[in-house]
């Protein structure tokens, strides 16, 4: 699950990153003439010219505003920026971004060590040629023969509907993959974010921009994340690679996280809202909003202006969530991949996890089950765990009776007989062939070097593919199946496409998904093995067969889903 990334050479991007200080100690004071960034929230139902007028008294600029929701990217000289904001009654809160033309020194995010394992060494191959009506690469696809989106399963009764439109929000799709662009929709793609290439003091944070605008185009992805995601979703069925669980859906990159992997609050509200406004019918959010792993209104670890910044985040997400539910999208997300019960006190030692001003780093502090991590423990969305190949809750996916709603495959790589990473035991979807190229994973002659990335050729067209692991790779399971009740419950909407309320959605994924007991005994010691030695995580499943901590209500199944009636 998450990270996207954020940049300093764009100084003046209108869609800026939501940064945040890492202690409880005050920060240091802004220096008079100095302008800082802050994102705004206004009071509900307040007239926007009282929200304007009030952010200018407050010594404040509008550079982006959100109407739909009340939300605002300002830049400020005021030192008492913060205060002067909370005296005014037409705004309801205000979270610090960052000093204009500097970036604290930020080394550029690494992809999560979870989504990452890899094994020691290749496993991979194939049985030879597939099956009739398979795709190529189907015999890896453990994930979709577990949920029965398969040739004899699912794609028989409802492979989806082109007038479906699922929202990929996260860090861009790659629309020119051979095996994402027949089902890409380039018109309503969108991209939220600016680059930010490095900080004042020259170091990386998102890289060189590739294009002036330091705004990647709509079909493009630097992470790779993003495209992965869509891939699970809906890869067609065209005699390449693999396919999806809704092959014939179609796929809208709704860009909000950045190149290395942060999502932070304005653009994660812009694309829920663009959404909603646009016909999209669900959205996967496979990420948390940056820069708090979990948002407590009061916790005593933190400064005053970090406890305002995190009521803020929760308010202003929980606006963005129910303007999109309330037109019609089914909003499912990632549970998280912290190995933890989300209904207990947890340890956060990751949070703040960008600071807002240099030397700033994050703090430990303790968090009730009354903070809340968004968009995932969000009023209306439904997390989704993972699960691995034997069906077993994933050793690192988060977990919770009455937080998690159903479970999909998201991999499991040490899901083994000797208890070693296997990259057949994770999810293999599409990976964009440029990053494969700039990362050193191919040969001269185009053949994969690692073994976590497969080729698919079909004549003179390639595509290659990746497995990776995570609660962000099992979202997209049950985002596809969501899409296919879409497409097969739906009806006509006045632009043409078709919907379904989420509501009716979210009913039909619960009511068909396979119930999966706890395990006995309920208190489960996972043991892997990597290079570094032995690891163990023990964790405990509450509630019954119907519905429990690990699994929800079970674990999605696509042709229960378009056969129940």
């Amino acid at each position: 699950m998450r990270r996207a990334l954020i940049s300093a050479a764009c100084a003046v991007a209108t869609m800026a990153a939501l940064a945040v200080p890492a202690s409880a100690e005050p920060k240091p004071a802004q220096a008079k003439g100095e302008v800082s960034e802050y994102v705004v929230l206004y009071k509900e139902r307040v007239p926007l010219g009282w929200a304007h007028r009030a952010v200018r008294e407050a010594g404040g600029k509008i550079v982006h505003e959100n109407r739909d929701v009340g939300v605002a990217t300002v830049r400020s000289d005021n030192p008492e920026f913060i205060h002067a904001v909370m005296k005014e009654r037409a705004l309801e809160g205000v979270a610090h971004n960052r000093v204009i033309g500097e970036a604290p020194k930020t080394k550029k995010k690494k992809a999560a060590k979870v989504e990452r394992m890899t094994g020691a060494k290749s496993t991979v191959s194939l049985k030879g040629a597939p099956s009739k009506n398979e795709e190529p690469l189907a015999d890896l696809q453990w994930d979709m023969k577990q949920i029965h989106a398969t040739a004899n399963g699912s794609y028989k009764k409802e492979p989806g509907d082109k007038r479906v439109l699922v929202g990929v929000l996260d860090t861009g799709v790659d629309g020119n993959h051979p095996d994402i662009k027949p089902n890409f929709n380039r018109k309503l793609s969108r991209n939220f974010t600016h680059d930010i290439p490095t900080d004042a003091n020259g170091n990386e944070v998102d890289g060189p921009c590739e294009f002036t605008s330091c705004v990647d185009p709509v079909d493009w992805d630097d992470n790779d994340h993003g495209t992965h995601v869509a891939s699970t979703i809906a890869s067609p069925r065209n005699g390449l690679g693999m396919a999806g669980v809704a092959p014939n859906v179609s796929i809208v990159n709704l860009r909000v996280g950045q190149d290395s992997g942060y999502f932070f609050l304005q653009p994660t509200v812009d694309g829920l809202t663009y959404a909603a406004k646009n016909g999209i019918d669900v959205v996967n959010m496979s990420y948390y909003v940056d820069p708090w792993l979990w948002n407590c209104g009061d916790n005593p670890a933190d400064s005053p202006e970090d406890q305002l910044e995190q009521r803020t985040i929760i308010k202003a997400t929980q606006r963005a969530l129910d303007f999109a539910h309330d037109r019609g999208v089914t909003l499912i997300s990632a549970a998280g991949n912290d190995f933890v019960d989300y209904t207990k006190t947890n340890t956060d030692d990751s949070s703040p996890d960008f600071p807002s001003t240099p030397g700033e780093a994050p703090h430990d502090r303790t968090v009730p089950a009354s903070c809340v991590s968004m968009p995932s423990e969000g009023e209306h969305v439904i997390p989704i765990s993972a699960t691995g190949p034997s069906t077993r809750k994933s050793y690192y996916s988060s977990f919770g009776n009455g937080y998690v709603a159903v479970a999909a495959p998201g991999g499991d790589k040490v899901d083994t007989a000797d208890q070693r990473p296997d990259d057949k035991a994770g999810i293999w979807a599409a990976y964009p062939e440029r990053l494969a190229k700039a990362r050193g994973e191919l040969n001269a002659d185009g053949t994969p070097n690692v073994p976590y990335i497969i080729r698919s050729c079909k004549g003179d067209d390639c595509a290659y593919y990746q497995s990776i692991q995570g609660t962000s790779m099992a979202s997209p399971h049950a985002v596809g199946v969501a899409a296919l009740i879409v497409s097969k419950y739906g009806h006509r909407d006045r632009q043409g496409g078709l919907t379904l309320s989420p509501d009716y959605v979210e009913r039909v994924l619960r009511s068909t998904a396979t119930a999966k007991e706890c395990p006995s005994p309920r208190t489960f010691e996972y043991v892997w093995y990597t290079s570094t030695g032995k690891h163990t995580s023990t964790q405990t499943c509450e509630g019954t067969k119907e519905q429990n901590g690990f699994f929800g209500n079970g674990i999605v199944d696509a042709l229960n889903a378009v056969g129940h009636r």
